[in-house]
């Protein structure tokens, strides 16, 4: 159940890559989530704490970087989906996830 990881991965499209606006939406949506969640440049690693903004940000993937995603938890699926449309949204939040 909650031992078991999911994982998921997306192409970093945004200009800057994994910078400081990225990387605090990722951790501020990552921390909404009860699971563990992790984050790595590479599918081998290393692997990050996507709830560690000075983790995240030290990674420094550019753009063009697979950005691979493994979560365990009992919201570990809604985590990995949301953290997807995120990155896949350039990062854009809409509405609902600026008004928090």
């Amino acid at each position: 159940m909650s031992d078991v990881a999911l994982t998921a991965e997306v192409l970093l499209e945004h200009e800057v890559g994994l910078h400081a606006r990225p990387s605090v939406k990722l951790t501020k949506l990552a921390k909404t989530f009860r699971s563990r969640i992790d984050v790595s440049p590479g599918p081998d690693g290393p692997w990050i704490d996507a709830k560690s903004i000075v983790k995240v940000m030290a990674a420094r993937a550019p753009k063009g970087t697979v950005l691979h995603f493994r979560a365990a938890g009992e919201d570990a699926r809604a985590a990995l989906d949301a953290l997807m449309a995120l990155v896949r949204n350039d990062f854009e939040t809409g509405a609902a996830g600026e008004a928090e």
